[in-house]
């Protein structure tokens, strides 16, 4: 299906403003048609156009001078240059300039679209390439285990379809890549793959983020802005920590999924989207139903097939491999030579609890490439970098060698807590910092553990 756009077009003629905007209406894009430059190029800062397509010769200041200034002012959209008064020298001028093709007026239908969907083409591809150097070495899925193997082999099964997933696992298991990995094995790979932390965006922006508002429509609204479902058509939405998305959110969300289409603020018409949703949790999400916290009609149409992620202390075979993989990763973003890992360090890593799961070990790779002497990472820097000095034989220690295995994690977990806040004197920013864990995921855990960090800080502070 070919991709919708959403075009600029400039011309001081209004029968071929019109003209136009009705051919690239009526192949399925959306078209603003603007008739003299300086408003074109208002128009190109405050909104997000695909194509650019400008007349040459227009009063005041002509296409050339609109180039140059798109190009200046940093507006990444491809520029395609029209003119009737054609001249190899004007169109030579036009590429140096930056325009991606010059046309010649009279324009065919045929001719004009099929320039703006290799335009397209070629953004798209751009982006990708854009996108592939970013996530070069960030987003590969590492594992040996059984328990990994279990979780891929049902990514690669739901992948091939176009069922909704439910990513369920700890903060920091790498709900996102699982995520990422089932669209890139989709067959809407080619289509854009989009984020959305639904905790992270405040309650009052979230419906604009989703779904995108029209110039006006509140205050502070300067332009049209794109939501990410539309960016995403076509494409997959990812929408991780859904549990806390605000109820009334949630009522919304449920009609796009049923009705395949969104309304941006402030717009007077529906805007079609086709795109796979997959979302993500740590909450129990049929305890927020129970709890009438979230939706039970908006349960049933995203929780179709639910994928857990073991936390990194069930798949503690995978830790030497996810440590080569991460130590290769920092060595490269910082130009520092490997560092190789000793089999006692490794065996200590190997021991350790990670709260923070495979977030926190990466975080402690980087940090033990830091303290590494004699160019490896041994026993002995191992112990430097965990709290109290600990390494194996912490996790042998009489406080939490018997008893259920829930129970042993716990008084584990508690320890190092405990530990870590002591070293950073009760400030629970730089504790969750070091741990690799989000500030509001250590007071759920601390809350678990029976740990209450107010009255440590206020012990802290009465002893200053």
């Amino acid at each position: 299906m070919p991709t919708k756009a959403h075009l600029l077009i400039v011309d001081d003629e209004a029968n071929t403003l019109a003209s136009l905007a009705r051919a690239f209406r009526l192949a399925g894009h959306e078209a603003t048609v603007c008739d003299n430059a300086a408003k074109a190029l208002e128009l190109a800062k405050a909104q997000n156009f695909d194509v650019i397509l400008s007349d040459i010769v227009m009063p005041v200041k002509g296409g050339l001078a609109l180039l140059e200034e798109l190009k200046s002012q940093g507006v990444t959209a491809p520029v395609v240059m029209m003119s009737g008064q054609a001249d190899i020298e004007t169109a030579v001028r036009a590429t140096r300039l930056g325009a991606l093709d010059f046309l010649e007026k009279p324009i065919s239908t045929e001719k004009l679209l099929l320039t703006v969907e290799n335009a397209l083409k070629l953004r798209r591809l751009e982006s990708e390439n854009r996108q592939l150097k970013q996530r070069l070495g960030k987003h590969e899925i590492i594992w040996q285990g059984a328990a990994m193997q279990r979780v891929m082999a049902q990514v690669d099964r739901v992948a091939a379809s176009e069922t909704r997933v439910c990513i369920l696992g700890e903060t920091g298991t790498g709900k996102e890549l699982v995520a990422r990995t089932i669209h890139e094995r989709s067959a809407r790979a080619a289509g854009a793959f989009v984020t959305l932390n639904c905790a992270a965006v405040p309650a009052e922006l979230i419906e604009s983020e989703l779904f995108g508002h029209e110039k006006g429509s509140f205050t502070g609204a300067a332009g049209r802005h794109i939501g990410k479902f539309e960016q995403a058509d076509h494409g997959t939405i990812f929408l991780d920590e859904i549990g806390d998305m605000p109820l009334a959110m949630q009522a919304k969300l449920l009609r796009v999924l049923e009705e395949g289409e969104v309304e941006r603020i402030g717009g007077d018409k529906p805007v079609g989207v086709n795109v796979r949703v997959v979302v993500a949790t740590h909450r129990d999400l049929e305890a927020r139903v129970r709890e009438d916290k979230f939706r039970q009609d908006l349960f049933h149409r995203i929780y179709v097939f639910p994928l857990v992620l073991p936390p990194l202390r069930e798949r503690r075979e995978d830790i030497p491999a996810l440590v080569v993989h991460f130590s290769k990763q920092v060595s490269a973003q910082n130009g520092w030579k490997p560092v190789p890992f000793t089999p006692d360090a490794m065996t200590a890593l190997q021991s350790q609890a990670w709260p923070g799961n495979v977030r926190e070990l990466r975080n402690m790779v980087e940090r033990l490439m830091l303290l590494a002497t004699n160019g490896k990472v041994d026993i002995e820097t191992v112990e430097t970098a965990l709290p109290k000095g600990g390494s194996a034989a912490v996790a042998a220690s009489s406080a939490f060698s018997s008893g259920a295995l829930a129970e042993r994690v716990d008084a584990f977990e508690r320890e190092v807590i405990l530990a870590e806040l002591k070293r950073s004197h009760s400030n629970v920013s730089l504790a969750a910092k070091s741990l690799g864990l989000e500030r509001s995921h250590l007071y759920k855990k601390a809350e678990h553990l029976g740990i209450d960090l107010r009255a440590m800080r206020r012990e802290h502070d009465a002893q200053e």
